[in-house]
């Protein structure tokens, strides 16, 4: 028995935005809905989350968004260092929303700004100068925003991804749809990709200043990381095809050979061999080269 989205927030007491972000962070699980429609989430799943120690306030403290004012204080330290430290790429946003000035605002978690603020081995990032690494990226007009939160957002959706074709679809949210037909030549994969891409309806409606928005910061742009996002759909991509062909539209049925004249003929002249076309027999499911957590751990590693 499985709820639909809007009425397992309403039960878990969470605003739509709160449950769409628990869902991304893998803090409430749902899955595919019979009819092909909007995910749904199992009662079970409901009923764990609502017998969990500290429920509801627990879970609403795990979804909690904090601007920068607001994390600053959290931290104990000036909103400008706050700042300085975001765009340096030390902390990571986990949404964004346009202000009525069209203006560009990061959310973060609250609770990953205490852990961060609490832990020793970030005392000095806290107070003091900055490290030279962290004053260079910042005096070159470094926004590592963007980037941190691509970082993020595809670690989420890899994974909710249950197997390499929709760990493939995920890469190819981040990339220009030229990349993509670089790399996928077939246009029965392109397609079979286009279907699985996961359901973002966060993005807005199209053409609206929040989904410009969303494509701008989406879709990567810097020479090393489109590098690494590439080598990892080809990856998916050899794994996914190992674990199953992407599938194909039935074949059209042919056009009737031509038969006796109908005054001569004593059976319909009809085809008997056209038939839909097949897919291969699905081997086993085969991992990933790399898994993900590794490879997204790295791509932020390689930053310079």
């Amino acid at each position: 028995m499985t709820r639909p989205q809007g009425g397992a927030a309403r039960e878990l007491g969470l605003k739509r935005g709160e449950f769409e972000l628990a869902v991304r962070l893998g803090r409430i699980r749902t899955v595919a809905a019979e009819d092909g429609g909007r995910r749904r989430v199992p009662r079970e799943e409901i009923d764990r989350i609502r017998e969990a120690e500290g429920f509801p306030d627990t879970l609403r403290d795990q979804v909690r968004v904090v601007g920068t004012a607001e994390g600053a204080a959290l931290m104990g330290i000036a909103a400008t260092r706050f700042t300085r430290l975001a765009r340096a790429g030390i902390l990571t946003p986990v949404k964004f929303y346009l202000n009525r000035y069209r203006s560009l605002v990061w959310l973060y978690l609250a609770q990953e700004l205490r852990e961060f603020a609490e832990s020793e081995i970030n005392a000095p990032l806290l107070t003091g100068r900055a490290p030279a690494k962290v004053r260079a990226r910042l005096d070159a007009g470094q926004d590592l925003r963007p980037r941190t939160w691509r970082a993020r957002h595809a670690g989420c959706l890899l994974g909710l991804s249950r197997d390499p074709w929709e760990r493939a679809a995920a890469i190819t949210t981040l990339l220009d749809p030229t990349q993509i037909a670089e790399l996928v030549e077939s246009p029965y994969e392109r397609g079979y990709l286009h279907r699985l891409r996961p359901e973002e309806s966060w993005y807005g409606a199209p053409g609206s200043p929040t989904a410009r928005a969303v494509e701008r910061i989406l879709i990567a742009e810097d020479p090393d990381e489109v590098s690494w996002l590439r080598a990892n759909l080809l990856l998916s991509l050899a794994a996914a095809r190992r674990l199953r062909p992407a599938p194909r539209p039935e074949s059209p049925p042919l056009a009737p050979e031509p038969g006796p004249h109908p005054e001569t003929a004593t059976e319909p002249a009809t085809r008997t061999d056209a038939k839909p076309a097949k897919l291969a027999k699905p081997v086993e499911p085969v991992e990933p080269v790399e898994p993900a957590r590794s490879l997204w751990g790295r791509l932020l590693g390689r930053r310079g």
